[in-house]
């Protein structure tokens, strides 16, 4: 089990992604704490997760609400592994985004993000060890139409990555990020329909990823495995941005 005695908390871990990065973590032994703004769902996802050896359970919390971030950091307690993945990513297209939404998907996947690790980072960084991971997107670094003010704020992400890993890695904290490329979640299909699975078939691999396959990649990053890595990025995304 790699993640024995880890505890880790994964924001968004109710469903899609996060749901199966917390599933694996669950059975690599750690201790999780998914984060989410739907009770209900929360509750599902733990009885779902209750198989072990790990453990997990649900804190109920909404990253665009700073209140919400600084009881999330009470309640999760000194970490192991921080898992920044929920996200907020309604299409639009430039001419046509809203003000109210522009400002939503900004306050919950980089003000929000930023807040909880800057309230999780001391614990860490005082202990000498941890791992951070936060979930970009192919779109950071490539053009999407329709994703423009999701994309930015992922690339937003990507730069937090770099400068947490040049601030925190000396005192033995690693920071990293993965790159999904387009992936079959219900809440990607909600948004984007038929679109995401013909984007699948633009890339090298022609198809999506299951988000079990990028939970891979996260419990990767997370683990032991990467110990020599920090302030890398991973693009999980099907040979996408390299073509």
């Amino acid at each position: 089990m790699e993640l024995k005695d880890q505890v880790a908390l994964i924001t968004g871990g109710t469903a899609g992604i996060g749901l199966e990065t917390a599933r694996l973590f669950v059975r690599e032994g750690a201790s999780v704490v998914i984060a989410g703004r739907n009770p209900e769902r929360g509750a599902k996802a733990v009885a779902e997760l209750a198989d072990g050896p790990g453990s997990a359970r649900f804190a109920a919390a909404d990253l665009g609400d700073l209140e919400d971030v600084r009881r999330l950091a009470e309640d999760a307690g000194p970490v192991d592994i921080l898992v920044n993945n929920a996200s907020l990513f309604p299409v639009a297209t430039t001419v046509d985004q809203d003000v109210e939404t522009f400002q939503r998907l900004f306050d919950t996947n980089v003000r929000g993000t930023f807040f909880l690790t800057a309230a999780l980072a001391p614990a860490m960084l005082a202990k000498g060890a941890g791992s951070i991971v936060n979930v970009s997107t192919m779109a950071a670094v490539m053009g999407v139409p329709g994703a423009s003010v999701y994309s930015a704020t992922k690339a937003a992400l990507a730069s937090f990555t770099r400068t947490w890993a040049a601030e925190f890695s000396p005192s033995g904290v690693r920071v990293n990020s993965v790159a999904p490329g387009p992936t079959l979640t219900d809440g990607v299909v909600v948004e984007w329909g038929d679109g995401v699975a013909e984007l699948g078939k633009s890339i090298p691999l022609r198809r999506t990823a299951g988000p079990a396959e990028i939970a891979e990649s996260i419990l990767f990053l997370a683990s032991a495995r990467s110990s020599f890595v920090t302030g890398a990025n991973l693009a999980a995304d099907g040979g996408a941005t390299a073509i």
